[in-house]
């Protein structure tokens, strides 16, 4: 792609045209070479999205959950991006559930854009690309950025690396409160959600959270988690689920922690990419005999990994 071409691409991108938006993202998710040339472009248009976390095990409603905020958001006159991401395909590496399918009502909206992307074996519940991807929704526009992870339980912390709040949304019948506690994601959430409140048993849920939320312990000052319960289908207790997440964007804006949670958040991206770079040059210069080699090594008892590892960093000096 020629330098024009690209300034082209991203300049559309910035003016919402969802094509140009969806061929950066897909330079993203292909790591492509042209990757760095984007990221340049597009970093000074990017920082103001206010990007949410949804997370929760399947079947908790998650998508519909996010597809009542798209409408509430929209009611309000604001672009919104979405990035559902899927686990992927094990025969094609794409997004397997299609959450684009389930969100049809955003579909011919121009001001919503919705992505779904692929772990293709990425752990943590998110795809390696997605903070590339929240950068393009970012300055394309998006005032808000919606990240709907996979739901596979403990892994999917990792959302809270990437989202200035995170949703923990949770169902009764779909394993309580105590079991989503043991699987580690209640630490991670600033708004917890109890969907399908209709349902026998959400009471019950809800005196388990609150029951937990009390144990933890806190400075004066800490945001305190609120307990929603909704019925995400009917857009029941949305009011209250928008409600919760605007006092915490002021917390965030008053305490100083959405400046500390978007460093850190930044750092572990620039890490990533160091890390990554630097496998891929080791590889280019040793390719994998070198590895291989070294773990034989290691097997036979003749040197120790961290001896191994320490040849790996001096050979990339």
């Amino acid at each position: 792609m020629a330098a024009a071409e690209l300034t082209d691409l991203v300049e559309r991108a910035r003016t919402g045209d969802p094509r140009a938006v969806a061929r950066l993202i897909s330079l993203v998710e292909n790591d492509s070479p042209l990757l760095r040339d984007v990221m340049a472009a597009l970093v000074a248009h990017a920082g103001s999205a206010r990007v949410i976390g949804i997370t929760g095990s399947p079947g908790v409603g998650k998508s519909t959950l996010t597809s009542a905020l798209v409408t509430a958001f929209r009611g309000q006159g604001r672009r919104v991006g979405v990035l559902a991401v899927d686990p992927s395909s094990p025969f094609t590496g794409g997004a397997l559930l299609g959450d684009r399918v389930r969100m049809q009502e955003h579909a011919t909206d121009g001001d919503v854009y919705i992505r779904s992307m692929a772990t293709r074996g990425h752990l943590g519940g998110l795809a390696a690309a997605t903070p590339q991807a929240v950068r393009v929704l970012d300055a394309a526009g998006c005032e808000f950025v919606l990240v709907e992870t996979v739901g596979v339980g403990q892994s999917e912390i990792e959302v809270a690396t990437v989202a200035d709040t995170t949703i923990v949304l949770l169902a009764p019948g779909m394993g309580d409160g105590i079991q989503a506690a043991k699987a580690g994601i209640l630490e991670v959430g600033d708004v917890f959600g109890v969907n399908k409140a209709d349902h026998d048993g959400a009471e019950h849920v809800v005196r388990d959270l609150k029951a937990m939320t009390r144990m933890v312990e806190r400075e004066p000052g800490d945001w305190r988690q609120p307990i929603v319960s909704t019925v995400a289908s009917r857009g029941d207790g949305l009011d209250e689920m928008i409600d919760a997440l605007e006092k915490h964007h002021a917390w965030l804006a008053e305490s100083g922690e959405l400046e500390s949670r978007r460093m850190r958040r930044t750092r572990d991206e620039i890490e990533a990419i160091a890390l990554g770079t630097l496998r891929q040059r080791f590889s280019e210069i040793h390719g994998d005999e070198r590895l291989d080699t070294l773990a034989a090594e290691v097997l036979r008892g003749a040197l120790d990994p961290y001896a191994a590892a320490e040849e790996v960093v001096d050979a990339m000096s």
